[in-house]
């Protein structure tokens, strides 16, 4: 029985990736050049050490990638590519996913920690990175979540990440225009923040948001074509946009007072 040895090194890398050693790939790929083998043939046909066959075979056969017979001597046979790729696709997500729970509870862990030892200020770069951070910080809220946020941003990015929050939890939206339904379990403020002083929110794409009053992004739109927030749980953060909120809610009301005719499209709320 002969098979050639030559095997393309990319090819030894991509399946070093998706979990083999180079010993498990050139067993693998020899089994897939001939019908069977013997061990003593495995090792003539991938050229790996004699000593190191049994142990590669019976990982392979651990990692769905080799069948073995039960005759005597046993005789090994690769499982098709197609399948052997799943096989191996199905162990890295389970693994991944495992890996994942066992982060997470590492990461919940920091909510043990003592508030007065976290008084930073984080800046976060990149859309994906403030959406992962504003989900993980909404599945947190337990009692209020308070969004001042622009159409686009809602629209776009915000509404199916509000969507997912306990019915318990809270939920007040401001911003400056809304058009069709807004999900019944959120109250709506509709105030003039284009016109507001300051220039409240000056991106399209901007918002500030609030957690139990315990946690706060503020969301500062694209600025050459990166989008950026800053997240705190720091005291010097969170009563900063508890106040900045507060002073739009103030100065809309004013607006109302000033425009007794028409209140309702300066300020509308839905329960």
């Amino acid at each position: 029985m002969t098979a050639s040895r030559e095997v393309p090194a990319p090819l030894i890398e991509s399946l070093k990736s998706l979990g083999l050693t180079k010993y498990e790939a050139l067993v693998y790929i020899g089994l897939l050049r001939v019908a069977d083998a013997t061990a003593t043939e495995v090792h003539e046909i991938s050229g790996v050490p004699r000593a190191s066959v049994y142990p590669v075979l019976d990982h392979l056969v651990q990692k769905e990638l080799v069948i073995v017979s039960h005759t005597m001597p046993k005789r090994f046979d690769a499982v098709p590519p197609a399948q052997g790729i799943e096989n191996l696709m199905r162990k890295i997500r389970s693994d991944a996913e495992s890996a994942r729970e066992a982060l997470e509870v590492f990461y919940r862990e920091k909510e043990l920690i003592d508030r007065g030892a976290r008084e930073l200020i984080w800046t976060i770069y990149g859309e994906e990175n403030i959406k992962t951070r504003l989900a993980d910080i909404f599945r947190s809220a337990e009692k209020s979540v308070e969004v001042l946020a622009t159409r686009h941003l809602l629209r776009e990015t915000l509404l199916p990440l509000l969507e997912s929050l306990p019915d318990a939890v809270e939920v007040e939206i401001i911003t400056a225009r809304w058009e069709g339904e807004m999900p019944p379990r959120f109250r709506l403020r509709l105030l003039p923040l284009a016109s507001s002083p300051g220039k409240l929110l000056p991106y399209e794409r901007s918002g500030v948001f609030l957690v139990d009053d315990a946690r706060a992004l503020v969301w500062v739109g694209e600025v050459d074509g990166q989008p950026s927030a800053l997240y705190s749980e720091s005291g010097g953060l969170l009563l900063f946009v508890q106040r900045h909120i507060n002073t739009v809610k103030e100065w809309a009301m004013t607006v109302v007072n000033n425009q007794p005719g028409n209140p309702s499209s300066v300020y509308r709320s839905t329960p």
